[in-house]
């Protein structure tokens, strides 16, 4: 299959290869740690199982990194990629093997959410980062292969690293040890990705430009500016900022359809008293996805290039309003589990089409603040989401009128991206990009 011989020729390169080992191993951390997150916040027989409680759970997971994802973005511009993979999960180490030693001495607390808020939020600062570098160590058409494997099979090293965390729940004993064994194992995991991090070059990963010192300070203090300048590229581009913009409205509506399947699960075709019966059947769901992500890897290398990214894009919405259709007929659980695998690709194949438009037209000392504004948008979206959800959606999750909205709001938003990217293709003008980073 092509895709397998565009994978031969990426793992051929040397840069590819680390950075690709990179995210690896700090996704199956990331997994092992969130899956005792999802756990204790929506399985938990404590929990809530309202569509209330549900979406402010998540909408108090989302925030902090839309709160600092700006920040994010100019340092990636200015600060060694390579040493914030480095740093960052070092951090992560500390902040992970901390929350272990509170679990371990006084229990869950406020101490331990808000250090887990905080883990969580540099893990994005993270991925921001890993896709910022991708286009340094891979170019040319092998670039849309590669963002169409390397979030996916992170995707699935997460889901790795929390399987093993389930597993860990089932064979250590239960109480303070269970939880702490996740943790070490997972701090362990974070601490590996920090040394494998090592094998890249120092400024392998650019940017081309970096600032220290009071040059650093100056852009720190001028954040709105930075950002603003940043913005201003992409609109001046077009096509990035249509990308953002498709894959925010993608995000919220994905994000109010993943909050009802959590409610589905639990309160519809689960006993609600019975959590651990809920997580089950809400882990089949997470599987059907997890198929419509691994199709859209084999899909999207192949169909996007004849296609064309934007009209990809469009297809992508337009499964995704079927998928919701299908919701509005039955709510059985073939219905629920058919309808996740076929928005799972069309989250997926979308999200790969939109990484590459976005890398491919911005500048290199922009991408940091390019990613760093998708991740906010990414993020905002959801929370937004979560609103809706608390707003429109019954505690057992399922609303004909809702899942009827959501596919006529999937099927507009095909049609006016479809529209608007045709004017940008030809409108915009093919300049070489710039390795200048814009004055602050």
């Amino acid at each position: 299959m092509r895709v397998i011989g565009e994978l031969r020729q990426l793992l051929r390169l040397p840069g590819f290869r680390r950075l690709f080992a990179v995210r690896l191993t700090s996704q199956t951390s990331d997994g092992m740690f969130q899956v005792g997150l999802a756990t204790l916040f929506f399985f938990s027989p404590e929990s809530a199982s309202t569509a209330t409680g549900v979406a402010t759970a998540f909408a108090v997971l989302l925030l902090p990194f839309t709160v600092v994802g700006p920040w994010a973005g100019v340092l990636l511009d200015r600060w060694r990629r390579r040493q914030v993979l480095l740093v960052g999960n070092l951090v992560r180490v500390g902040l992970t093997l901390t929350i272990a030693v509170l679990m371990a001495s006084t229990g869950v607390g406020p101490p331990v959410y808000v250090l887990a808020l905080v883990t969580l939020s540099l893990n994005r600062f993270l991925l921001s980062a890993l896709s910022a570098s991708l286009p340094r160590v891979v170019d040319g058409p092998l670039l849309l292969t590669a963002n169409s494997l390397t979030p996916t099979l992170g995707a699935a090293a997460a889901g790795v690293g929390g399987g093993v965390g389930l597993v860990l729940g089932l064979v250590l004993p239960a109480g303070r040890t269970q939880d702490v064994g996740a943790l070490v194992l997972a701090a362990l995991l974070m601490a590996t990705a920090s040394a494998l991090a090592l094998r890249l070059g120092r400024d392998q990963l650019g940017p081309d430009e970096r600032a220290a010192g009071e040059e650093l300070r100056r852009a720190l203090g001028m954040l709105a500016r930075g950002l603003v300048a940043g913005a201003r590229h992409l609109v001046a581009r077009r096509t990035p900022a249509l990308a953002l913009g498709v894959m925010a409205v993608h995000r919220f509506l994905y994000g109010a359809t993943f909050i009802a399947s959590i409610l589905i699960a639990r309160n519809l075709l689960s006993d609600p008293a019975d959590a651990d019966a809920g997580l089950r059947t809400f882990g089949t769901v997470l599987a059907a996805s997890a198929v419509g992500f691994a199709l859209a890897v084999v899909l999207t290398p192949v169909l996007s290039p004849r296609t064309g990214p934007q009209a990809w894009i469009v297809l992508c919405l337009a499964g995704a309003a079927l998928s919701q259709l299908l919701l509005t007929v039955t709510v059985e659980r073939w219905a629920v589990l058919v309808g996740a695998g076929a928005l799972g690709l069309a989250a997926q194949g979308a999200k790969i089409a939109v990484d590459t438009i976005v890398q491919r037209d911005t500048a290199d000392a922009f991408r940091g603040r390019a990613f760093s504004l998708y991740d906010v948008l990414y993020n905002a979206a959801f929370v937004g989401a979560a609103a809706l959800a608390a707003a429109t959606l019954p505690d057992t999750g399922w609303s004909r009128v809702v899942f009827a909205a959501l596919a006529v709001a999937y099927a507009l938003a095909a049609v006016l991206y479809r529209v608007a990217s045709a004017r940008a293709a030809t409108d915009v003008t093919r300049a070489p990009l710039s390795s200048r980073a814009a004055e602050l």
